[in-house]
């Protein structure tokens, strides 16, 4: 993973209210925005910006069926992620002893 992807990631997850909502997501297999709507208490307007985001971050992602729209994890995404933060921790600590 890029140094652009770590940050468009973490960007993504800064906003309170886009953690909760990816939470949420990440908690089931497969979520309606309305779902998210209603558990969230936010505008149907501000769940679409927040999901834009998150799914320009593949962290999630969106699908279509009828009318509904469905999010669902990405966990690879964020397990590719996991291993870079780790990675640059890793680093940072071999500095410090050098």
């Amino acid at each position: 993973m890029d140094r652009s992807q770590i940050e468009k990631i973490s960007k993504a997850l800064a906003d309170g209210t886009r953690l909760r909502i990816f939470e949420a997501i990440s908690a089931s297999k497969c979520i309606s925005c309305g779902e998210i709507v209603s558990m969230r208490g936010v505008t149907p307007a501000t769940v679409s910006h927040h999901l834009k985001i998150l799914s320009e971050a593949r962290l999630i992602a969106c699908c279509r069926e009828g009318q509904f729209m469905y999010s669902q994890p990405v966990p690879e995404t964020m397990e590719a992620y996991t291993r870079a933060l780790t990675k640059i921790s890793k680093r940072k600590k071999a500095a410090r002893r050098a």
